[in-house]
């Protein structure tokens, strides 16, 4: 097994100033992660990224219930933010660490209001025995792809 098969990467170019692509990823964050990425059991009302590290990211239901999927590890505005994958293979929430994945996502300015935003999922072998099944699920058109497609929409791609 090597590095690059317990992880995923993708990048999107944005038509954004640096500070503004960071501030859209982590603001808004619950404006792109698709509703049906659900770990709850009634409809996800919103999801908040809380800015700064111990913070969490967690999607809130209409009935009031919370699923804390992820802690932020790294927060460095306006270039990087690290936070953990808290979600086994079987799409459940783990309580221990050292069963999470961690996502990386930077920001690069490529002019003044160009911005390459780069996500590495990384340690995906963390995971046990079935890591492939987060590897292929994050990595799949319907995760991280989609995603970041959806993040891009908001602040206009560049070619």
């Amino acid at each position: 097994m090597t590095d690059t098969d317990t992880l995923v990467r993708r990048t999107v170019v944005v038509d954004a100033p640096v500070a503004d692509a960071f501030a859209t990823f982590t603001e808004r964050f619950g404006d792109f992660k698709p509703r049906e990425h659900n770990l709850l059991s009634a409809p996800i009302t919103e999801t908040v990224f809380e800015p700064r590290v111990g913070g969490h990211i967690y999607d809130r239901a209409e009935d009031g219930s919370e699923c804390r999927w992820a802690r932020v590890l790294v927060w460095e505005p306006p270039h990087r933010v690290v936070f953990s994958w808290d979600i086994s293979p079987r799409w459940e929430v783990v309580t221990d660490p050292e069963q999470a994945s961690e996502v990386e996502v930077t920001f690069a300015a490529e002019g003044a209001d160009r911005t390459r935003v780069e996500l590495e999922h990384r340690h995906l072998d963390r995971h046990g025995p079935e890591w492939h099944a987060v590897r292929d699920g994050v990595g799949h058109d319907e995760g991280w792809p989609l995603y970041l497609r959806r993040y891009a929409d908001l602040l206009g791609v560049h070619g």
